[in-house]
Protein backbone atom coordinates (compact mmCIF):
# COMPACT_ATOMS: atom_id res chain seq x y z
CA UNK A 1 0.00 0.00 0.00
CA UNK A 2 1.00 3.64 -1.10
CA UNK A 3 -0.48 6.87 0.76
CA UNK A 4 -0.45 10.39 -0.01
CA UNK A 5 0.11 12.72 3.49
CA UNK A 6 -0.15 15.95 3.63
CA UNK A 7 -1.14 18.81 5.76
CA UNK A 8 -1.61 22.72 6.38
CA UNK A 9 0.88 24.96 8.56
CA UNK A 10 -1.15 23.88 11.81
CA UNK A 11 -0.28 20.49 10.98
CA UNK A 12 3.32 19.88 10.49
CA UNK A 13 4.42 18.54 14.06
CA UNK A 14 1.36 15.69 13.84
CA UNK A 15 2.55 15.20 10.03
CA UNK A 16 5.77 14.49 10.60
CA UNK A 17 5.07 12.44 13.43
CA UNK A 18 2.78 10.33 11.09
CA UNK A 19 5.10 10.09 8.04
CA UNK A 20 7.67 8.69 11.09
CA UNK A 21 5.52 5.95 12.47
CA UNK A 22 4.58 4.97 9.16
CA UNK A 23 8.28 4.48 8.35
CA UNK A 24 9.46 2.90 11.12
CA UNK A 25 6.28 0.82 12.39
CA UNK A 26 4.39 0.07 9.44
CA UNK A 27 7.36 -0.02 6.55
CA UNK A 28 4.54 2.01 4.56
CA UNK A 29 5.29 3.57 1.65
CA UNK A 30 3.96 7.53 1.11
CA UNK A 31 4.43 10.49 -0.81
CA UNK A 32 4.31 14.22 1.13
CA UNK A 33 2.49 16.91 -0.55
CA UNK A 34 3.51 19.14 1.74
CA UNK A 35 3.77 21.38 4.25
CA UNK A 36 7.05 21.11 5.29
CA UNK A 37 7.29 24.06 7.35
CA UNK A 38 4.48 25.92 10.05
CA UNK A 39 5.94 28.98 8.18
CA UNK A 40 4.24 28.01 5.03
CA UNK A 41 0.71 30.11 4.25
CA UNK A 42 -0.58 27.14 1.71
CA UNK A 43 -3.97 27.11 2.24
CA UNK A 44 -5.13 23.39 2.90
CA UNK A 45 -7.22 23.19 -0.29
CA UNK A 46 -4.28 23.08 -2.29
CA UNK A 47 -2.70 20.31 -0.56
CA UNK A 48 -6.18 18.45 -1.32
CA UNK A 49 -5.86 19.00 -5.17
CA UNK A 50 -2.59 17.58 -4.87
CA UNK A 51 -3.53 14.78 -2.70
CA UNK A 52 -6.60 13.45 -4.61
CA UNK A 53 -4.85 13.93 -8.15
CA UNK A 54 -2.40 11.20 -6.71
CA UNK A 55 -5.29 9.13 -5.60
CA UNK A 56 -7.66 9.52 -8.37
CA UNK A 57 -4.87 9.41 -11.40
CA UNK A 58 -5.13 5.57 -12.73
CA UNK A 59 -1.26 5.68 -13.32
CA UNK A 60 -0.13 5.98 -9.74
CA UNK A 61 -0.12 3.32 -6.80
CA UNK A 62 -1.76 5.84 -4.15
CA UNK A 63 -5.31 5.04 -3.38
CA UNK A 64 -5.82 6.42 0.15
CA UNK A 65 -4.42 9.72 1.50
CA UNK A 66 -3.95 11.08 4.98
CA UNK A 67 -4.68 14.66 5.10
CA UNK A 68 -4.21 16.80 8.68
CA UNK A 69 -5.01 20.32 9.27
CA UNK A 70 -5.81 22.09 12.70
CA UNK A 71 -9.37 20.45 13.30
CA UNK A 72 -9.34 17.83 10.23
CA UNK A 73 -13.03 19.41 8.72
CA UNK A 74 -11.35 21.56 6.27
CA UNK A 75 -9.36 18.77 4.58
CA UNK A 76 -12.51 17.18 4.50
CA UNK A 77 -14.57 19.09 3.15
CA UNK A 78 -12.36 20.13 0.44
CA UNK A 79 -11.66 16.08 -0.36
CA UNK A 80 -14.90 15.51 0.02
CA UNK A 81 -15.79 17.85 -3.04
CA UNK A 82 -14.02 15.50 -6.04
CA UNK A 83 -15.46 12.35 -7.24
CA UNK A 84 -14.67 9.23 -5.95
CA UNK A 85 -13.45 10.82 -2.86
CA UNK A 86 -15.17 9.59 0.47
CA UNK A 87 -13.08 11.42 3.24
CA UNK A 88 -14.03 10.94 7.16
CA UNK A 89 -12.96 13.06 9.71
CA UNK A 90 -11.94 11.03 12.47
CA UNK A 91 -10.66 12.19 16.49
CA UNK A 92 -11.58 8.32 17.79
CA UNK A 93 -10.42 5.02 17.01
CA UNK A 94 -14.39 3.87 16.48
CA UNK A 95 -14.77 6.39 14.22
CA UNK A 96 -11.54 5.09 12.56
CA UNK A 97 -12.56 2.15 11.93
CA UNK A 98 -16.46 2.55 10.89
CA UNK A 99 -14.79 4.97 8.15
CA UNK A 100 -13.16 2.03 6.68
CA UNK A 101 -15.35 -0.46 7.10
CA UNK A 102 -18.72 0.79 6.41
CA UNK A 103 -17.99 3.62 4.89
CA UNK A 104 -15.58 2.88 2.64
CA UNK A 105 -13.34 6.13 3.08
CA UNK A 106 -10.34 6.70 1.14
CA UNK A 107 -8.85 9.09 2.55
CA UNK A 108 -8.64 9.94 6.60
CA UNK A 109 -8.85 13.50 8.07
CA UNK A 110 -7.71 14.59 11.64
CA UNK A 111 -7.04 17.80 13.53
CA UNK A 112 -3.58 18.47 15.32
CA UNK A 113 -5.68 20.89 17.53
CA UNK A 114 -7.70 18.11 18.77
CA UNK A 115 -5.63 14.94 19.57
CA UNK A 116 -2.70 13.61 20.62
CA UNK A 117 0.13 12.37 18.68
CA UNK A 118 -0.18 8.62 20.40
CA UNK A 119 -4.11 8.89 19.67
CA UNK A 120 -3.58 9.61 15.92
CA UNK A 121 -1.12 7.04 15.46
CA UNK A 122 -3.79 4.81 16.99
CA UNK A 123 -6.27 6.11 14.62
CA UNK A 124 -3.86 5.45 11.64
CA UNK A 125 -3.46 2.18 12.77
CA UNK A 126 -7.36 1.32 12.83
CA UNK A 127 -7.97 2.76 9.64
CA UNK A 128 -5.33 0.93 7.33
CA UNK A 129 -5.66 -2.18 9.86
CA UNK A 130 -9.47 -2.30 8.01
CA UNK A 131 -11.23 -3.28 4.88
CA UNK A 132 -14.62 -2.22 4.01
CA UNK A 133 -17.43 -5.15 4.15
CA UNK A 134 -20.16 -4.35 2.28
CA UNK A 135 -22.65 -6.21 3.43
CA UNK A 136 -25.67 -4.06 4.86
CA UNK A 137 -23.00 -0.98 3.98
CA UNK A 138 -23.34 -1.80 0.48
CA UNK A 139 -26.69 -0.23 -0.43
CA UNK A 140 -26.00 2.68 1.98
CA UNK A 141 -22.82 3.62 0.05
CA UNK A 142 -23.92 2.65 -3.70
CA UNK A 143 -26.70 5.77 -2.45
CA UNK A 144 -23.83 7.91 -1.98
CA UNK A 145 -22.37 7.42 -5.08
CA UNK A 146 -25.69 7.40 -6.70
CA UNK A 147 -25.99 11.20 -5.65
CA UNK A 148 -22.23 11.85 -6.46
CA UNK A 149 -23.24 10.95 -9.92
CA UNK A 150 -26.05 13.31 -9.83
CA UNK A 151 -24.32 16.10 -8.35
CA UNK A 152 -20.94 15.74 -9.40
CA UNK A 153 -19.87 17.02 -13.40
CA UNK A 154 -17.06 15.02 -14.47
Amino acid sequence: MKLVVGCDNAAVELKDAIKEYLVETRSIEFIDVGVVDSNDGTHYPNIVKQAVALIKDKESEVQHGILICGTGIGMALTANKFKGIRAAVCHDVYSAERAKLSNNANVLTMGARVIATELAKKIVDVWLDNEYIGGRSVPKVNLINEIEDENFIG
